[in-house]
């Protein structure tokens, strides 16, 4: 799939058919920020895997201040726009760790052969907390707004992004994931499990 300059205009930038809004977008960088600072996990650097035109950069630098945002992201329109990292998390490499890695709706683009060491890759890089999403099967049938959403060949049950998850995370809900190696301790009923 070529993430284009069309692709952006049409999922992005046009009011009518845009997957997102700034509202919505805010409220996910609050979800992620009230969740970390309950665990109390500090956030100096952020992942933003797959970024796309970086809707979450501000919200996100206004929760954490500190924080330094990296974002990565296949298209070549966006990075040369914006200035993100070229590449795909799955080849992605970093001698440091994030605090806070986020891979929102990139997932269901990545074929089955690179699927798997996208999610291996999340785990190394990530030392804090995740926050994921991906369409899944499930989503496709009961879920998504089809007029305004990307239909991949790549849909997967959520069973396998969880089983593939749970290696080296534990799950928060709502989307966050804590690292398995994260000294922070999760009540039973705190966990999405």
């Amino acid at each position: 799939m070529p993430f284009d300059r069309s692709y952006y205009q049409r999922f992005y930038f046009n009011r009518r058919s845009a997957v997102t809004s700034r509202r919505e977008v805010a409220s996910r960088a609050r979800l992620i920020a009230a969740g970390l600072q309950y665990l109390g996990i500090p956030v100096l650097r952020i992942l933003d895997a797959g970024c796309g035109v970086g809707a979450l950069r501000k919200p996100l630098l206004r929760e954490f201040k500190s924080a330094e945002y990296v974002g990565l992201e296949v298209s070549e329109y966006v990075c040369r726009k914006y200035g993100w990292r070229q590449g795909s998390i799955e080849k992605f490499r970093s001698r440091s760790r994030f605090d806070l890695v986020v891979c929102y709706d990139v997932l269901q683009y990545l074929d089955d052969a690179a699927a798997p060491g996208a999610m291996k890759t999340l785990e190394k890089v990530c030392r804090g907390a995740l926050y994921f999403g991906a369409l899944t099967k499930e989503d496709w049938s009961e879920n998504c707004d089809r007029s305004i959403t990307d239909r991949t060949p790549w849909l997967r049950p959520g069973s396998w992004y969880r089983r593939e998850l749970e290696r080296g995370f534990r799950s928060l809900g709502c989307g966050l994931w804590v690292h398995r190696s994260s000294p922070v301790t999760l009540w039973n009923l705190e966990t999405g499990e």
